[in-house]
């Protein structure tokens, strides 16, 4: 395997017009354009019909993973709004649902905008008035500035809701900063898959929008399996490669939670194609071999405990590459040290950063939407398909596809397959 720092992400771009990229998703979900690429030949159809392209007995791994109202605006009696943009919770908590579930008060890592406005000290108040129920107060209050992210402290009353719940009736969807509009009510549903299931994302695992429950029923018939990993979107999927080389791009960590049946229902069958779809979903199914591989490496102390082991960094895969050890001895020892510490799910988080120059161990196909230049997400595609993702990508531009969160979308084959 090649290691990918020296690669100068100036050769991984394109020209996007802004009138290609989606501001609003098709009237149907599986109307949406599909391009299939196999072994260097490119044909087109619509999501309506991906199961015909899927062999038979197949397994397909979805994101279930659910947007939540992540934008918190706050107005000051000078009229000033302050934005207060969630991105994940603070370290104090075990895992993201723990933190979702808390009631009253919460501890969030934020962005925030108009900062220079809110002064030291000054607790921000936001009510909300809901339909049939009693008005919610919920307040804000600045704890500590980190290196680009603040500490805020969000509470509210009526204190036995849930910080779900309050963002559910006091927050907006986050919209990618590349559509330029306003959210609207329809928003709410079509800015999130069918079978999300898991709050915690604030930006939809978009390959999975365009599919449907007669996509699923057609899946079924066809005795194509199907299963869920959830990673939860945070705002650096938007963020942009600027460093002349990957060696010093951050890239950025996300949690992700597998159960243990999903790692048995991927060793069941290894002659089985695995097909992502999205690249959170591959990043998570990859990331799962290299933490067994970690484990192995490491004589199983995991550290951590309560459920997680150490997340995988972003060049680790890279660097442990050299082991050589086979799909099922790594995802065996995922599954020994669950069942030694008697866990069903794996939680932890991943900074894997996918690039030309990785190989593969796990996923054989690739369900995913456009995606931006420069972006950490098209060197993975790159990864994927090699230099044919810019005949992918001219291909799409020529024959009127639609761009990013809300537009058409691909099914690619690694070209060893």
């Amino acid at each position: 395997m090649k290691d990918p720092r020296a690669i100068s992400i100036n050769d991984y771009t394109y020209s996007l017009p802004e009138t290609r990229i989606a501001a609003y998703p098709l009237s149907e979900r599986d109307a949406s354009k599909l391009l299939i690429y196999r072994e260097g030949e490119i044909t087109t159809d619509t999501y309506k019909n991906i199961t015909g392209h899927i062999p038979e007995n197949s397994l397909l791994v979805f994101n279930n993973t659910k947007v939540v109202e992540a934008r918190l605006l706050f107005q000051k009696a000078t009229g000033g709004v302050i934005e207060i943009f969630c991105l994940e919770p603070h370290e104090q908590y075990p895992d993201i649902t723990t933190a979702m579930l808390q009631p009253g008060k919460v501890w969030w890592q934020c962005l925030v905008g108009g900062v220079s406005k809110w002064k030291p000290g000054q607790t921000l108040e936001k009510r909300v008035l809901v339909t049939g129920e009693q008005e919610i107060l919920l307040k804000a209050n600045y704890i500590e500035k980190r290196a680009g992210s603040f500490i805020i402290e969000l509470s509210w009353s009526p204190g036995h809701l849930s910080f779900a719940e309050i963002l559910h009736k006091a927050g907006a969807i986050p919209l990618p900063p590349y559509i330029k509009r306003a959210v609207e009510g329809s928003d709410a549903e079509r800015y999130q898959t069918v079978y999300a299931r898991f709050d915690g994302s604030v930006a939809a695992p978009t390959a999975g929008l365009h599919f449907t429950s007669s996509i699923f029923s057609s899946l079924e018939e066809k005795k194509i399996a199907v299963d869920f990993v959830t990673l939860h979107v945070g705002a650096g999927t938007f963020k942009p490669v600027k460093a002349e080389t990957l060696r010093e791009h951050e890239m950025h960590a996300e949690l992700i939670d597998v159960s243990r049946t999903t790692i048995e229902n991927i060793l069941s069958n290894p002659g089985q194609a695995i097909v992502a779809v999205g690249t959170t979903s591959l990043r998570t199914l990859e990331s799962l071999y290299w933490l067994g591989v970690k484990g192995r490496v490491e004589s199983g102390e995991w550290g951590m405990g309560g459920g997680k082991v150490e997340e995988l960094l972003q060049w680790e895969a890279y660097e442990l590459a050299k082991r050589n050890i086979p799909v099922k001895e790594a995802l065996g020892s995922l599954l020994e040290w669950m069942n030694k510490n008697k866990l069903d799910r794996l939680i932890t988080k991943t900074q894997i950063l996918i690039a030309p120059g990785y190989e593969f161990k796990i996923v054989r196909g690739l369900v995913t939407n456009f995606h931006q230049p420069n972006s950490t997400l098209l060197l993975l595609v790159a990864a994927l398909i090699g230099k044919d993702w810019r005949k992918v990508y001219d291909h799409a531009l020529q024959n009127d596809f639609r761009f990013l969160s809300y537009g058409d979308g691909c099914l690619l084959w690694r070209k060893s397959c």
